[in-house]
């Protein structure tokens, strides 16, 4: 029997792989809850519904992305000084870090609810699609606070050594809401309102079964333990999770410029194409982020001890793997471009005609996203918050709202789906430049 892998281990390309497998399909499990959702909606409920869920959905992540901030900043404050060899300080970290998602998660579900309709008229949503939209952001809000909890465990069990954990979690919480999606959509017929419900019972299995583990005493270097109040440390945690804060809220802002522009060129048909191309997004995207994940605490780690050499060794594996993953992705992207179309919408042939030409032109952008995601999270993992946030933004903002409004006026609807490839083509190069220059200051090549 393998021992358990430490992040005080040297990592050879079967350790990596073994490291940060469990997150890959753990974040690949975490995306087909939308996915699920999106398939049942689209096929019991119809394309209007469909096209209601992609519109709230930002919003639900707008907020959710205000509370995994702390996690995902905090996991690398928790992992260094594990790596510092202060394991008591690093178990306080992380009970005031998980204390400060839960409040946060609370009061942004009471805000979001309040203020809902206006928030989803601000989004996109017409009067014919605005009650799904109620319906279905409502109980999204509600279950916000557990959704935070199972976020934030997801990426402390890879700091505690226990990947394999988080990835039994996400099955549970994956399985519970397919069955459920079928039982609340397909069976008992409540429509968008039971894709979110479904969705939130999901977040309940993977989010307090990890609760019980670390309140009670166990074998990994983490626990919930007595702390108090680290007010510098939750500001650094900000300041590394302002790269994940940035992507989620940006991503989830372009998301409503899309649907926008795509409400004005094609109308409703046009929002329900881009969210199949989101979903199937999701799925391969969340294999890069996986990884990413997996491997964050490791860097974390290495320079909290000062070892240069199995950061350089890291580094270059990374590099290598996320080639390999850009060509397999685009690659497969473009074989099963048909097949997803056709799951998804193939009961409406003009919709499907459109998702297909559509994601023929959008998959070439997983070229170059797995190689920005882990250059964001590899900056957030060495604690430069500054470079990481700037990456996101430029990444997930910018370039791609720039590309949004121009692309369009040029070439019509292929700019909306061309948009993105060029928006992560040229942020690739910016990564590219950053991984460069700041070579010499961090030892990592």
């Amino acid at each position: 029997m393998k021992k358990s892998i430490q992040l005080s281990d040297h990592f050879d390309y079967g350790t990596l792989f073994r490291f940060t497998s469990p997150s890959m399909v753990m974040m690949v499990i975490t995306s087909i809850y939308s996915v699920v959702d999106g398939l049942f909606v689209s096929n019991f409920v119809g394309d209007k519904a469909l096209a209601a869920v992609n519109i709230i959905y930002p919003l639900t992540m707008i907020a959710g992305a205000l509370g995994s901030m702390l996690s995902a900043g905090g996991k690398a404050e928790v992992a260094r000084t594990m790596g510092a060899g202060e394991t008591d300080k690093a178990r306080q970290y992380f009970t005031t870090i998980m204390l400060a998602v839960v409040g946060t998660g609370a009061l942004l579900a009471a805000g979001g609810i309040l203020f809902l309709r206006p928030l989803a008229a601000l989004l996109g949503a017409s009067e014919l699609l605005m009650a799904d939209c109620l319906t279905y952001g409502r109980i999204m809000l509600a279950g916000l606070p557990i959704f935070l909890l199972q976020a934030s465990f997801q990426s402390f069990l890879v700091v505690a050594e226990r990947p394999k954990m988080g990835l039994g979690l996400s099955i549970g919480a994956g399985v519970t809401n397919m069955v459920l999606d079928y039982v609340f959509i397909g069976i008992l017929g409540w429509g968008v309102a039971g894709a979110a419900a479904a969705t939130v019972c999901g977040y309940v299995v993977g989010g307090i079964t990890p609760l019980v583990y670390f309140l009670l005493p166990n074998k990994s270097p983490l626990r919930l333990v007595k702390t108090r109040f680290y007010g510098r440390m939750l500001l650094k945690s900000c300041s590394n999770g302002m790269a994940e804060l940035m992507n989620s809220i940006s991503s989830s802002l372009v998301t409503a410029l899309y649907n926008h522009s795509l409400m004005g060129l094609v109308g409703e048909v046009g929002v329900a194409a881009l969210s199949v191309m989101a979903y199937v997004d999701f799925i391969f995207a969340a294999t890069c982020i996986g990884f990413s994940m997996g491997v964050a605490p490791v860097f974390s780690y290495q320079l909290g001890s000062g070892n240069e050499e199995e950061m350089k060794s890291l580094f270059s594996k990374c590099i290598r793997i996320n080639v390999i993953l850009a060509l397999v992705m685009a690659g497969s992207a473009q074989l099963l471009t048909h097949t997803l179309a056709q799951i998804f919408v193939g009961y409406d042939p003009e919709l499907m005609a459109m998702t297909e030409a559509g994601f023929h032109i959008f998959a070439l952008s997983f070229i170059f996203n797995g190689f920005n995601i882990f250059g964001s999270s590899f900056f957030a993992a060495l604690g430069n918050g500054k470079v990481a946030s700037i990456l996101s933004f430029m990444r997930t903002f910018l370039l791609k709202c720039g590309a949004i409004l121009l692309l369009p006026l040029v070439i019509g609807l292929d700019g909306i789906w061309w948009a993105v490839v060029v928006a992560e083509g040229v942020a690739a190069v910016l990564t590219l430049y950053f991984l460069v220059t700041r070579r010499k200051k961090y030892h990592y090549a």
